[in-house]
């Protein structure tokens, strides 16, 4: 994936890149509005227009919707990638601590193994660069 410009999103933007992420195909102003009744057309299109320009999303293709041609979209950033630089900006460059106290917090043994599991490959691909 293409690196973003660093770009807080506001809450109704967020809301749009949580449908887009969530949705397994790209999609008009007008799906992001049936999936999400609450937001107005007018609201979409200008979080899209936004969201464009600071590339978090794509034109995918151009569509018929009806009779008429629109612009369907589609993320250039995933749900991780974002996660990961609003993380970054909150915890800052050593997130042991926060680590830490999440796993302290936990209770359930599968979701311990599994973490586990993730530590274990990241090991293994950075020593794979050295």
């Amino acid at each position: 994936m293409k690196k973003f410009k660093k770009q807080k999103l506001t809450k109704k933007q967020l809301e749009i890149m949580k449908i887009l992420w969530n949705s397994p195909t790209p999609m008009i102003a007008s799906d992001i509005e049936k999936s999400n009744p609450s937001l107005n057309i007018n609201t979409i299109q200008a979080c899209l227009r936004a969201l464009m320009k600071a590339e978090y999303i794509k034109v995918a293709d151009i569509v018929y919707s009806g009779t008429v041609l629109t612009r369907s979209y589609t993320p250039c950033v995933s749900k991780e990638e974002y996660f990961n630089e609003s993380f970054r900006d909150i915890v800052g460059s050593s997130p042991f601590a926060l680590f830490a106290s999440l796993i302290d917090a936990e209770t359930d043994a599968e979701e311990l193994e599994q973490l586990e599991q993730l530590i274990a490959k990241k090991k293994e691909e950075l020593k794979k660069e050295q």
